[in-house]
Parts: C-alpha cells; sequence; structure tokens
C-alpha cells in the first residue's frame, strides 16, 4: 500500500471519529437544577431567611426505619400550623426527583414510604412556614 493510499485510510478513519463525538456530544443530556433557574434564583433571598430561622432552632432529624422515611421537625414548632414541601432532588437524573407537600402530625412528624422514591442518592430540601416565618433545611440522604 502507498503512502497516498495510507494517507487516505488515515482521513476518513479520522472523520468517523469526529462524526461519531459530534453524534455523542448531541445525544447527551444537560439538566439544569430547575426549569425555571433565573426565576428561583430571584426568590434566593427567601431561602437565605428561612436558612437563618433554621440555624435558630433545633435541627431537623431524617430516621431512615425499616420501609419508611421520617422527618421530625423540630420541637420548637410543635403547636403552630406548619406548610411547606419536601423536595428529594436527584442531581444526577431529574425523573428521581419528588416534591411532596409537608403533611405533619401532631408530634412534628411526617412519614414517607421509602417505596415512592427512588433508590438513590438525595439533597433533601425542606422548606415549611411556621405561623408566617420561613424556614429551610438541606440534607443529604440516601434511600437504600
Amino acid at each position: 500500500m502507498s503512502w497516498g493510499n495510507k494517507l487516505i485510510v488515515v482521513f476518513i478513519v479520522f472523520a468517523i471519529l469526529i462524526g461519531t463525538l459530534v453524534y455523542k456530544c448531541t445525544q447527551a443530556n444537560f439538566e439544569l437544577v430547575t426549569k425555571d433557574y433565573y426565576g428561583d434564583e430571584l426568590k434566593f433571598q427567601d431561602q437565605i431567611d428561612g436558612v437563618n430561622n433554621a440555624n435558630k432552632i433545633s435541627s431537623v432529624v431524617i430516621d431512615q426505619a425499616g420501609a419508611d422515611l421520617s422527618i421530625q421537625l423540630p420541637k420548637e414548632l410543635n403547636g403552630k400550623k406548619i406548610d411547606g414541601q419536601a423536595w428529594f432532588y436527584c442531581p444526577n437524573n431529574s425523573v428521581n426527583d419528588r416534591r411532596i407537600p409537608l403533611n405533619i402530625n401532631s408530634e412534628g412528624e411526617m412519614v414517607i414510604a421509602k417505596s415512592e422514591l427512588a433508590k438513590t442518592k438525595y439533597l433533601l430540601k425542606l422548606s415549611w412556614n411556621a405561623d408566617n416565618e420561613k424556614f429551610y433545611d438541606e440534607q443529604n440522604i440516601e434511600i437504600k
């Protein structure tokens, strides 16, 4: 095989390689943290205020006993009207994300069946209001 034929083979292999890389790049899935990223950024001060308020009281306790996941809010909030949500944010796949409204019992606890969640790592983002005061807490958890 002459050097001209070898050069043509190298160019063809190079073109196939570049074509493969372009195809793979167009098939990659790039996700933002939220669909409305910029709108959420404007509300970030509420999150900062919530973290400051949550730091003034005892911490949220997450327990994974058996088939359930238990979220225990601080005892200082017992008896107050609480509304909010638990966002189970899965950083590597938004299909596994879950937003669950807080349904707190009289002891300040919410129980969620693990079967509602995928077996993966989550960043649990808790945001709630108690007597018109905002609270926010984040914890890393892994559902097994």
